[in-house]
């Protein structure tokens, strides 16, 4: 099979603006993961694809200190608010992606 030079150079274009997946990504919208006695539930907001988080449920018995780590595309990445909970307790924290962001990526927390 021969591509002739202009279908070849559209065929590149495509391919270069396409999205990738982050290599990286964690789990999407409504995912629940267990990590450092953290019980934690991403979410992406219904009403601005731009704004997302993470609410955790310490199952520890001690206080636990996390942040949102939220991958924004080609904008760059955002930390959110440092949420310390109580044992027991639930907590949240969120960001929101520059306004040219491709959107959000994946949402993932550290525990600080």
């Amino acid at each position: 099979m021969k591509l002739s030079l202009p279908a070849l150079a559209l065929a590149t274009a495509l391919c270069a603006l396409a999205p990738a997946a982050p290599a990286g990504a964690v789990p999407g919208p409504a995912a629940a993961t267990r990590a450092g006695g953290l019980d934690c539930r991403t979410w992406i907001h219904n009403n601005d694809p731009l704004y997302g988080g993470v609410d955790c449920t310490n199952n520890t018995g001690a206080a636990v200190t996390f942040h949102a780590n939220i991958v924004c595309g080609w904008a760059p990445d955002v930390t959110g608010n440092s949420v310390t909970v109580p044992p027991g307790q639930v907590g949240e924290s969120s960001g929101h992606c520059a306004f040219y962001s491709t959107g959000i990526g994946g949402i993932g927390w550290t525990v600080e």
